[in-house]
């Protein structure tokens, strides 16, 4: 097989981080990897691994035949057999086909919001359903929703999977005190509830002021971003709640803070999830997505009901106040990403998947 991932920018979110770890994970397991960004670059373009064969469209509008003819020749040049195609991006693998009707094309779905399904625009999935070969979802109700609203047939959902950080420059250094951070890993949209994250900086700053949060992920300078900014002003946690942007070195990131977090609304598998895993850290997250299949209450994190700003609060003391617990439920949250949730063993199934299909 020779296989593309398509994605419209290489920015830090979750799915473009795992357009990328697909791609660098089929080297060597198939005859050609290839990755095509096709709006923009950005921080996981160093990510990408040597031996991935690599494509910029520059592509300007939602029909642009400029970009669509670029990628008809790169795919006909590298005999492409099949499109891995990322959220948006299904559109451009829809419109590539109508002019290569032999090529296979996947539709994997990272929709995130997926606790409010029933407000989806759907009506250009639907009208395009019928071209796809297959469609991957990343979680459970997505794929019920993509076989009942859009009559998609060969629908499986696949976890996410973490991957290493190839060699990037540790440059990030968290502020606040040392063995006092709590890190969010999260781009910031309305779905991710940074604002819950906020009410608990509050109580904490009144019961352990020495703590400190640490906000990295994209932000996208709109309305949400600037309520979060005035509201940390508004409640004088500027030296409690701290904010980065998007950062290469997310390990580095995670090996200076004690406890990891997910303030989430909504979400499928989050990829900052396996990461915290992989870095063995102690998590408090909300219970949405696929997020209950992989923490265990008490086991190998804490998990509470989203907004709920009491529950979270008393999860962070808890583990604020026994340093033993956080080793070992960080130590148990590792050894279930990499039993379960590795990337040897969802490539194999996707493999399997394309060959029967």
């Amino acid at each position: 097989m020779r296989i593309i991932q398509i994605i419209d920018s290489l920015d830090a979110g979750g799915a473009e981080r795992m357009a990328v770890n697909y791609a660098n994970a089929l080297v060597g397991e198939i005859d050609f990897s290839g990755l095509v960004a096709t709006r923009k670059e950005g921080l996981l373009l160093d990510q990408i691994h040597p031996s991935v064969s690599y494509l910029f469209l520059k592509k300007k509008k939602r029909i642009d035949i400029n970009a669509i003819l670029r990628l008809r020749t790169y795919v006909l040049k590298n005999k492409v057999t099949h499109i891995h195609s990322h959220s948006t991006s299904f559109f451009l693998a829809f419109l590539l086909k109508l002019t290569l009707p032999s090529l296979k094309i996947i539709r994997h779905d990272h929709y995130g919001n997926n606790e409010f399904l029933e407000n989806r625009p759907h009506t250009v999935l639907r009208f395009t359903a019928f071209f796809f070969d297959g469609v991957i979802t990343v979680n459970q109700k997505l794929k019920n929703w993509s076989e009942k609203v859009l009559k998609s047939k060969n629908v499986v959902y696949f976890p996410n999977f973490a991957a290493l950080d190839l060699d990037v420059q540790e440059n990030t250094i968290l502020k606040g005190s040392q063995e006092r951070r709590i890190v969010l890993l999260a781009n910031l949209r309305p779905q991710k509830d940074h604002f819950l994250l906020l009410e608990v900086a509050r109580k904490l700053k009144q019961s352990h002021r020495e703590w400190s949060f640490h906000l990295v992920g994209k932000d996208f300078d709109d309305d949400y971003s600037k309520e979060i900014q005035a509201n940390i002003k508004k409640y004088e946690l500027e030296k409690q709640v701290f904010l980065y942007g998007s950062k290469k070195d997310v390990s580095n990131i995670l090996h200076q803070a004690e406890i990891a977090i997910l303030t989430s609304k909504s979400e499928g598998l989050p990829v900052a999830l396996l990461e915290y895993g992989q870095n063995k850290k102690a998590v408090i997250v909300t219970n949405v997505g696929e997020v209950p299949f992989i923490i265990q209450n008490g086991i190998n994190g804490f998990i509470v009901e989203s907004s709920n700003v009491e529950a979270f609060y008393h999860a962070v003391v808890t583990f604020i106040e026994n340093a033993e617990l956080r080793i070992t439920l960080g130590n148990n949250l590792f050894q279930t990403v990499t039993a379960k949730l590795s990337e040897k063993a969802v490539i194999k199934k996707y493999l399997n998947w394309l060959q029967t299909n």
